[in-house]
């Protein structure tokens, strides 16, 4: 049953990952034919073709590896400037701009020249290239959003899971009482697990992190209010001061660092909450820090992944997953002993966070991605701009294929790091539990 599980939620998660594929090729070609520029093939998948239907002037097919995808539009870079489409060249930096340019020019029919790609203004070919990783963050916002409203946010609540016995600095590395130890405030004060704490002092809480720093900034005497059995009561405590572990100003704690700070003497459960659209938006808005800020810190994982993959390293749980790891994962989420909502919540979660993903890399101006396009023609009107204002002569189109080396090379470093993360996810892939 659990090898079904698995294979179930695997599917789901490949059912998933195409519709992320062909969503984002999809604002690409909408977008393309706003525009009027002719698009012979839009695909989802690399390699054989598994099934292939033509409509009107395009293809649209299924192709068998679901790594990708991808639009073939008429005329993406300019031609050489002799005006011709094709020449050849013994350098092996000018053939690829060569086969680049005569690439873009595949299938040109009569009529076609007022219908390339690289004829539309910058504005038009930036909307194209940003319609594919915006749809990726339309579902992405859309899931995240639909997921936190509706089911809710695992988070720390003010409902009491354990109350402790004696006051232990949390700088010890120990969580048995010893003789001499003081009795915890919260256990003197009569509170139980099970308790929601709702105010302090008078003044009500609502959620972990304002309890959190309401008790460290009291020290002594203080009323705190808890529901218990349907029913308030009021406990009299003297909190104390105490070495605690400093937080990170979220509710969350920072390992290794500690302060000395008003202590009550209890651990909060966590739980399953709803959250209004403020709190989704802001929590969207974390997300995408926290996806940016991964992104950056990419190159500096790679030592630990090549050590995850090829030595006896430790898999991080944030280490870089691929669509391997990623799709295991998301059969590991349908083995897993939990309610069948959270397992649908947790698979939307994993479909939004590559789809977030999908988004913020697609964006880096680095040709051969969509970023690198936008890139090219951002500068092209910056040019021409600079031009018409010195009123210097049009310098005509930026001819993005001569950046095509510089493509080749990030795309080698892109298929070395894919391949690593690969045998990363097969030898000794993230878990989760």
């Amino acid at each position: 049953m659990t090898t079904l599980m698995m294979i179930l939620g695997i599917v789901v998660f490949v059912i998933g990952l195409l519709f992320s594929i062909a969503w984002h090729e999809l604002g690409h070609l909408s977008t393309a034919k706003l525009f009027g520029i002719r698009v012979p093939q839009y695909m989802v998948g690399f390699g054989p073709t598994l099934w292939s239907r033509k409509k009107g002037e395009t293809e649209y097919g299924i192709k068998a590896v679901p790594l990708g995808g991808y639009i073939r539009m008429i005329g993406m870079f300019p031609p050489g400037p002799d005006g011709r489409m094709e020449a050849r060249s013994t350098s092996p930096w000018r053939g690829m701009i060569e086969d680049a340019r005569s690439a873009a020019f595949e299938e040109l029919q009569p009529g076609d020249e007022k219908r390339l790609f690289y004829t539309r203004k910058p504005w038009k070919r930036v909307i194209v290239m940003f319609a594919g990783p915006f749809m990726n963050l339309i579902l992405a916002v859309a899931i995240f959003l639909g997921v936190l409203m509706t089911f809710g946010w695992n988070e720390t609540t003010t409902t009491v899971s354990k109350v402790s016995d004696c006051v232990i600095a949390q700088s010890e590395n120990r969580s048995t009482c010893e003789k001499g130890d003081r009795p915890a405030p919260a256990k003197a004060a009569g509170l139980k697990p099970g308790d929601t704490i709702v105010a302090v002092d008078g003044k009500p809480i609502g959620d972990w992190s304002t309890l959190q720093t309401t008790i460290r900034d009291t020290i002594g005497p203080a009323t705190v209010t808890v529901e218990r059995d349907g029913a308030r009561k009021v406990l009299k405590a003297d909190l104390i001061e105490n070495k605690v572990s400093k937080t990170d100003g979220e509710g969350g704690y920072v390992e290794g660092e500690y302060v000395t700070a008003g202590f009550f003497g209890f651990t909060p459960a966590s739980g399953i909450v709803e959250q209004s659209f403020g709190e989704s938006v802001v929590r969207m808005g974390d997300m995408m820090e926290n996806g940016v800020e991964s992104l950056i810190a990419l190159p500096s994982k790679v030592p630990d992944l090549w050590d995850a993959a090829f030595g006896d390293g430790e898999r991080k749980q944030d280490s870089p997953m691929g669509v391997v790891g990623a799709a295991r994962v998301g059969g590991e989420v349908f083995t897993l002993d939990i309610p069948p909502e959270n397992q649908i919540a947790m698979m939307l979660f994993l479909v939004a966070g590559f789809n977030l993903s999908l988004f913020l890399f697609n964006m880096l101006p680095l040709l051969p991605l969509d970023g690198g396009h936008i890139a090219g023609a951002v500068w092209e009107s910056v040019r021409r701009g600079f031009a018409k204002l010195l009123r210097r002569p049009d310098p005509g189109p930026f001819d993005v294929a001569k950046l095509m080396p510089v493509a080749y090379v990030v795309a080698g470093i892109f298929v070395c790091f894919t391949l690593l993360v690969l045998i990363a996810d097969v030898v000794n892939p993230v878990r989760i539990s």
